[in-house]
């Protein structure tokens, strides 16, 4: 039974909540206490964000990343990826996901799988293999299959940027060697892994309507009249200030419409030259506003995830020098007006 001291807590805790501002003081006033609560306030599955295990030495950054206020899912940035889980052929190496999968058990996070293929970060065997079409179909149904099968009871990106921004399919080893058909076989040995995981094709340039996104869904046409399991696109979301399609909304529901549920994966909304003014912060906190509340307004739209939370540990820099401060939080911890953003679009009216 609950002591005493926890339900008076608990009673106080739940009257704070219920508690109406005075007037005045509604500029100051913050009826919810981080992010994941503002999420599941708007009745979504989650707020979350891409970790990798070697930043949690730095003990800021993990106490906020545990904080399940803030954050109830997250995503391995990197080491369920092929090159870390399949490091030479038939060999799977799990220790350094299971920190992470490990991690959200223990603090009751949920855990988005990413990924089981992409043409990127592959083992050098695979990279530089030469292989037959029966050869590669069956790597791509082993790798999938054991990967998620070893992480049971999760979100999957079991596809990951399979389409070229004109919306042909992306040219690498798996479409020149497999055609499309590399796509059906790693869902299918997907589900035969985890028949309740949620199967997920995830991609960056799809959130607007356009050539791209429309491709996707002729995509997902093809497998659903093939009765090839796929239950949701993952809409990256890796925005610049003042970029945000504005037919985000309208291009979710049309996913949605095909019978599927949506998430917004990778979110950050970088600044193309730094340092931002202060028109420029304005802006971002708009822009990180208008996409949560276009998720909001989805109703299978589950949940948003950012790809980290602080400039700190940001991929922007590295790979788009000269630009960042992408991040909701600071490179030394500080809340941005994009955090407020963040709270607003989940208030906004939604579905």
């Amino acid at each position: 039974m609950p002591s005493l001291l926890s339900l008076i807590a608990t009673t106080a805790l739940v009257c704070g909540a219920l508690a109406s501002p005075a007037a005045s003081d509604t500029s100051s006033f913050h009826p919810v206490s981080g992010l994941n609560v503002a999420a599941k306030s708007a009745r979504k599955l989650y707020f979350g964000t891409a970790t990798n295990s070697e930043q949690w030495n730095d003990t800021t950054y993990f106490n906020i990343l545990k904080n399940n206020a803030e954050f109830g899912q997250v995503t391995p940035a990197n080491v369920m990826k092929w090159f870390a889980t399949e490091p030479e052929e038939g060999v799977f190496t799990f220790q350094d996901g299971d920190i992470i999968a490990n991690f959200t058990e223990k603090t009751g996070k949920l855990l988005r799988g990413h990924n089981c293929v992409w043409h990127n970060q592959l083992p050098d065997w695979l990279e530089n293999g030469t292989f037959s079409p029966s050869q590669l179909a069956f790597i791509v149904s082993r790798h999938c299959f054991n990967l998620v099968s070893h992480y049971k009871g999760h979100v999957w990106d079991v596809i990951n940027e399979a389409l070229n921004d004109d919306g042909t399919f992306r040219s690498d080893i798996f479409f020149n060697t497999l055609n499309t058909t590399y796509i059906p076989l790693a869902l299918y040995a997907a589900r035969a892994a985890d028949p309740k995981a949620k199967l997920y094709i995830n991609d960056f340039n799809i959130e607007g309507i356009g050539a791209k996104s429309t491709a996707l869904k002729n995509l997902i046409k093809w497998l659903k009249s093939e009765n090839v399991p796929i239950d949701g696109v993952g809409l990256q979301s890796h925005f610049e200030v003042g970029g945000v399609p504005p037919t985000l909304q309208q291009n979710m529901e049309e996913f949605v419409a095909l019978g599927l549920e949506v998430a917004i994966t990778e979110l950050d909304i970088r600044f193309t030259s730094l340092p931002p003014d202060a028109a420029g912060i304005a802006q971002q906190k708009k822009d990180y506003e208008t996409v949560v509340a276009a998720c909001n307004a989805v109703e299978k739209c589950v949940g948003v995830t950012v790809w980290d939370f602080t400039d700190k540990y940001s991929w922007i820099p590295g790979t788009f020098p000269g630009q960042g401060d992408a991040c909701p939080w600071t490179d030394t911890f500080v809340k941005k007006p994009a955090y407020e953003g963040i709270i607003e679009g989940f208030q906004t009216h939604g579905h």
